[in-house]
């Protein structure tokens, strides 16, 4: 069977087929409501309703494991009273459907102490995994050198979305998916040891950026973002091919390549002073 990558329609949801399938989930933030309460913002708890969303999915799939790709918890470098109560019925939760793999991100130190180890849940290093022959990394660290050496990686971290801004100066954040490849000038400064020319070890892979699946944590809008501005080494490093990247609106809708979006109308762009303008369609590029 040939690797298909496909995300769900209209969700920050994708699923991932080789010789079996995944369903792959990136930043979750459980806990988001108790940081967000101690800022004097009042909301209830959602984890419920997030995890029969995801249960939705499991129905409509039927994967045969679940990857969760980072930020499952919110709070750092605390564990909240809200995430020692929910993290643990959630994963579990979860674990009865399919395996559950976690590439660990930057928000979930000491979550291996939230579940119990009888449960089917695996937490990997949080340079990422190859599993399935795809590579899966949270974004927050450099890669794994392993995950160079397949044809596919998902991370996430970014929580990417694209701003359109209307001629009143009314904006909208859209999620979107971002697909693109690393920079291999810039990762084989990084990786000195790894021969590139092997292509065992470079495999070139295509790499999938995923939209946060919590609506309350925002997100970088790609289209008003230099390397500088992302998160994560590989991306603030130029280590992925931020001009070239294809954008994609959940709904489908393909923008085009992240350099063209960047020149609509009612795209904002920096400027050097690090505020933004609009761009005058009429002037120099």
């Amino acid at each position: 069977m040939a690797l298909e990558i496909t995300p769900i329609l209209n969700e920050p949801v994708l699923t991932v087929t080789n010789t079996e399938t995944a369903l792959v989930i990136a930043d979750i933030h459980l806990g988001i409501e108790w940081d967000l309460y101690r800022s004097g913002i009042n909301l209830p708890s959602r984890m419920k309703e997030r995890l029969i969303r995801i249960e939705g999915y499991i129905e409509e799939t039927a994967p045969d494991r679940i990857v969760l790709l980072g930020d499952i918890k919110h709070n750092v470098p605390q564990v909240s009273w809200q995430e020692r109560d929910e993290i643990p019925r959630f994963l579990e939760a979860l674990a009865a459907y399919a395996p559950v793999d976690i590439l660990p991100g930057n928000h979930d130190g000491g979550i291996e102490l939230l579940f119990s180890r009888q449960k089917d849940i695996r937490v990997h290093s949080a340079r990422g995994a190859v599993l399935d022959g795809v590579g899966y990394f949270h974004g927050h660290t450099w890669p794994a050198p392993e995950l160079l050496g397949v044809r596919s990686v998902v991370t996430s971290h970014n929580h990417p979305t694209v701003r359109f801004t209307d001629s009143f100066g009314y904006s909208t954040n859209d999620p979107a998916w971002i697909r693109t490849k690393f920079n291999p000038e810039v990762l084989t400064e990084h990786f000195k040891n790894l021969d590139f020319d092997d292509k065992m070890i470079w495999a070139d892979p295509e790499l999938f950026v995923m939209p946060a699946f919590n609506e309350l944590c925002g997100g970088v809008p790609f289209n008003e973002s230099t390397c500088e501005d992302l998160l994560g080494p590989a991306f603030s490093s130029g280590g992925v091919k931020l001009e070239d990247a294809e954008l994609y609106l959940l709904d489908g809708t393909r923008l085009g390549m992240l350099r063209n979006v960047r020149k609509l109308e009612h795209t904002r762009v920096r400027n050097r002073s690090g505020g933004r303008r609009r761009r005058n369609p009429e002037s120099p590029k």
